[in-house]
């Protein structure tokens, strides 16, 4: 067969994935009306590049038409996406008091913590978050503990252990059993540059099924009230199962007033490790007024399904 035979189907097959991208792209546009819909929405990334790439190739072989639609479906997407870049970060001050965060779902499954631990040696943070910590994990870190000598563990045989590991010491510490199924949430708060600085961590259901996606969105509305009960600078921080795009994550947003860490710093995407090209941001850091964001990045692989989030943080003076 010769080439110029094959280029018709060719084309036809990147028309249809062009159709097949446009169907996803719009369906996010309903994501608040079904739980199915919602799940189109966390790939506002993989739309955008995709429409990029069909528009390019269907105009170089000349599908006008399709390249046309493909180019503005790139635009629709890119709309979602392209503020998480072109925010303006905003550079450290020295005179104000920082401090740096490390959050990782470590991945219940994950059969070594060796990698866990030279990361957080070599990042050296303030404050440590673990998600899915098991017993074994935890005995593991006992070495951490003069490096972390304050601690807040619930380690669980499930996917839901939580810790928060601290150089400072906690001010106050409680232990949540956040509804509908009472998963653990720490509330702690240690002390900045002599201003109580409050710390959520929580990791609700992922949204699977009827169950899981109801779940997860009463897990963040209770989540919402607990970060509300809190005055001053105050940090919520963990893998929430919903992306920035999310209709469940805007609604936490709103509620809450906090402001996502990664504005500014890109989309950095950290699920799933094994599917490159399909990661999507879960993992969140939201931080209120008071805090400004000097930086937000990936940590390496340490053998979880989630890459580790980095963020450093600054407490403003009473100028801003």
């Amino acid at each position: 067969m010769r080439l110029a035979d094959l280029q018709p189907r060719f084309v036809g097959l990147l028309q249809a994935a062009a159709f097949v991208t446009a169907i996803f792209s719009l369906a996010t546009l309903a994501d608040h009306l079904h739980r199915f819909l919602e799940l189109f929405s966390h790939f506002r990334l993989q739309y955008l590049a995709t429409a990029l790439i069909l528009a390019i190739l269907l105009f170089a072989l000349r599908s006008r038409r399709w390249a046309a639609s493909m180019f503005v479906l790139a635009l629709v997407n890119a709309v979602p996406v392209w503020p998480w870049y072109a925010a303006a970060a905003r550079a450290a001050d020295p005179t104000e008091p920082a401090i740096k965060l490390l959050l990782s779902n470590v991945y219940a499954g994950n059969k070594s913590t060796q990698a866990l631990i030279d990361l957080l040696v070599a990042e050296n943070a303030d404050v440590v978050f673990l998600q899915e910590l098991t017993s074994k994990r935890n005995a593991e870190l006992a070495q951490l503990r003069e490096t972390y000598a304050y601690s807040l563990n619930i380690p669980r045989e499930d996917n839901f252990g939580i810790a928060v590991l601290s150089r400072h010491p906690f001010t106050s510490a409680k232990v949540i059993e956040s509804p509908p199924f009472r998963l653990p949430t720490l509330a702690v708060e240690v002390e900045v540059g002599g201003n109580a600085l409050a710390l959520v961590t929580t990791h609700p259901l992922p949204p699977i099924g009827r169950t899981g996606f109801d779940s997860r969105n009463e897990q963040l509305a209770s989540i919402a009230e607990l970060v509300n009960r809190f005055t001053g600078p105050r940090i919520l921080i963990g893998d929430l199962n919903t992306t920035m795009w999310g209709h469940h994550y805007e609604l936490l947003a709103q509620q809450t007033g906090l402001v996502n860490a990664r504005y500014g710093f890109g989309v950095l995407p950290t699920w799933p490790t094994h599917l490159p090209f399909a990661m999507i941001p879960i993992d969140h850091c939201m931080v209120s007024g008071e805090l400004r964001v000097v930086d937000v990045r990936k940590g390496p692989d340490i053998g979880s399904d989630h890459l580790p989030l980095i963020v450093e943080l600054a407490l403003l003076g009473p100028d801003g």
